[in-house]
């Protein structure tokens, strides 16, 4: 039995998580639950899962909580900084970061500490401190196992190789507006960008796929995570979603793993590896599927990409920058302030503008992060 904190479990990561769990009772059972503003779907989940704890980050809605909690033995807590105490708990032996951005780092870095396996969703956390978050893993001897399924896809081709890889292929749908032109995207609406063709995701991670920076991070995670230097890390769009990654060894093999897009499955295998286990739903009838189609990805249209590489070129704490004008950027598209291709102007002058820092510590990210926004609304606001 795996007892599991699941940090976001009301987002779409967090909530197909449970369904895995619901699938598996006699495997998994959940101690902690968490939210930021989504307090109804928390009790809900609450009542049906029974934690030992829940955490509304949202302080306004602590009441609501506990009023809604008063007659069961669920302990209600609120506020960020529960996010790191409760990862602590005895009885949490793995903790799932299904949380969404910047705030997914800290309560990532207290359950390493804490020696804590971690199923990591939270793509920003490697993303802004992978150097940091390898080395204390490595140091409190906490396993980290890739949840997005790019990664998860990496990983399952990884298993049972003694070798590092030539070259990792890591695939990208290209979004709704892939065979959209330069000209075409200046009008596109934040409404027709959370229109996925392939995958139901949150509204920030469905942006960023739009944008291609999604698939940036992914690069920045799989160098972090594998152990390979990004020029090794090759991008390929491949709309039909089917070939989730590839691995290329020495000797020119290349290793895939397809399936349909479910992310219940690279969820269940971060949590049940190494082992799999019966999953429903529908299976992959390449028959049906037919043609699998790939073509590399185009920079002009979609710059976030490059400069996803360029932040991983120059490292240090420019990855953080990235991110945090990323966020500002996503989310003023999502509110009509900025249109689609201002969502890059506005990431490339934030990190021409913030301090490079080359050797970065914890609390550089924090000042990091916090310059990096101000500055990012500051081009959005001013301009």
């Amino acid at each position: 039995m795996k007892r599991l904190a699941i940090l976001g479990s009301t987002g779409s990561i967090g909530t197909q998580t449970l369904q895995v769990v619901a699938e598996h009772p006699d495997l998994y059972e959940v101690r902690v639950l968490t939210a930021y503003s989504q307090a109804d779907a928390l009790i809900g989940q609450a009542l049906r899962f029974e934690p030992d704890a829940v955490v509304i980050v949202d302080e306004t809605q602590y009441n609501k909580v506990c009023e809604a909690l008063a007659d069961s033995p669920v302990k209600v807590y609120c506020g960020a900084k529960s996010l790191t105490e409760v990862v602590h708990m005895p009885s949490v032996d793995v903790v799932l970061t299904a949380t969404v951005g910047f705030s997914g780092l800290e309560p990532t870095i207290a359950a390493i500490k804490a020696g804590k396996q971690i199923a990591l969703a939270n793509k920003e956390t490697l993303v802004v401190a992978g150097n940091l978050i390898t080395s204390l893993a490595i140091e409190h001897r906490a396993a980290i196992l890739p949840v997005d399924s790019e990664h998860s896809a990496i990983f399952q081709c990884m298993v049972g190789e003694d070798s590092t890889p030539d070259k990792i292929l890591l695939t990208a749908s290209g979004g709704p507006f892939r065979q959209l032109s330069k000209e075409q995207l200046q009008t596109v609406t934040a409404a027709q960008a959370l229109q996925h063709p392939t995958w139901h995701m949150g509204d920030k991670i469905t942006i960023d796929s739009a944008t291609m920076i999604n698939k940036g991070f992914e690069v920045i995670e799989a160098k972090w995570l594998f152990g390979i230097d990004a020029e090794q890390i090759e991008v390929l769009v491949h709309p039909q979603s089917i070939v989730h990654s590839a691995v290329q060894f020495c000797d020119g093999t290349v290793k895939a793993q397809l399936g349909l897009p479910d992310m219940r499955l690279p969820i269940q295998y971060a949590l049940s590896y190494p082992r799999r286990l019966e999953l429903s739903g529908s299976r992959l009838d390449l028959v049906k599927i037919a043609d699998l189609t790939f073509e590399r990805p185009d920079l002009q249209r979609f710059p976030c990409l490059s400069l996803a590489y360029e932040a991983i070129k120059r490292g240090g704490n420019m990855p953080c920058i990235l991110n945090a004008a990323n966020e500002v950027a996503n989310l003023a598209f999502r509110q009509d302030k900025i249109t689609f291709p201002q969502i890059s102007e506005v990431i490339s002058t934030t990190m021409q503008a913030v301090s490079f820092e080359a050797s970065p510590s914890l609390d550089t990210y924090r000042l990091t992060d916090s310059e990096s926004r101000r500055v990012a609304q500051d081009i959005i606001y001013n301009s």
